[in-house]
């Protein structure tokens, strides 16, 4: 599996990633923030990639900042949750203020053609590959994750969103944050996993599930709650 991945954007850097089952083949996109665009075409010539959907772990714009020209140069949907769904037209709102007429006026606000929602413990099957979708409420309250089970060369992999950062967790203090929401979806979605989980997140580096629980200040004390699978 390939799974190639990139920070977008000065302001917030946010971890962009394309996945594939193998260079020269289909691909999902996930999280394409602001200033994401280049990187993505960049990425999808180098691996010679065919995109076929977009997925979004939550609203936020510096995740979802170049869904719509990416989703329209390639014509394929977004995935999303339908309660982060309102922050693709309506950023503001999301962050409970203006974030600025400059960086506003570079982006593309609005959905794109074709948006699909995601719903909690479905399996979405994309480019030969399946993730399964966890709703994780707290950093936003249509925050989700995908799971990706162990493969022949890789082991079980997390694309965490904002839920889970290496050393930290998602911030709680933007609209539809709660902090009792997020320690639970922690101990609901991530904690069940096996310590070999690689978590790629929403920003910075690449951690492990059982570097997290060992080191991760925020789950010291978290039970693991039962969960439906990856």
């Amino acid at each position: 599996m390939l799974i190639a991945g990139f920070p977008a954007g000065a302001a917030w850097g946010t971890n962009c990633y394309l996945v594939a089952p193998a260079a020269g083949e289909e691909c999902v996109i996930i999280d394409p923030g602001h200033q994401a665009a280049q990187g993505v075409e960049e990425t999808l010539k180098k691996h010679r990639l065919k995109p076929v959907a977009v997925v979004l772990t939550h609203g936020h714009i510096d995740h979802v900042a170049s869904v719509v020209p990416v989703c329209g140069a390639h014509d394929v949907p977004a995935w999303i949750h339908p309660e982060d769904r309102y922050m693709m037209s309506d950023p503001e709102k999301a962050l409970g203020r203006s974030i600025g007429m400059p960086l506003m006026g570079e982006l593309t606000v609005g959905e794109p053609d074709d948006v699909k929602e995601l719903t909690d413990g479905s399996k979405l099957t994309l480019a030969g590959l399946e993730f399964g979708v966890s709703h994780a409420p707290g950093h936003t309250k249509g925050s989700v994750t995908f799971g990706m089970p162990e493969a022949a060369d890789i082991p079980p992999v997390l694309f965490s969103g904002d839920l889970l950062f290496a050393g930290s967790v998602g911030r709680t203090d933007l609209p539809g944050g709660d902090h009792a929401e997020l320690l639970e979806s922690l101990a609901r979605v991530c904690l069940p996993l096996d310590d070999s989980t690689v978590v790629l997140s929403g920003h910075g580096p690449q951690t492990t599930i059982g570097r997290e629980r060992a080191s991760n200040p925020y789950l010291n004390g978290l039970d693991a709650a039962p969960r439906r699978g990856m």
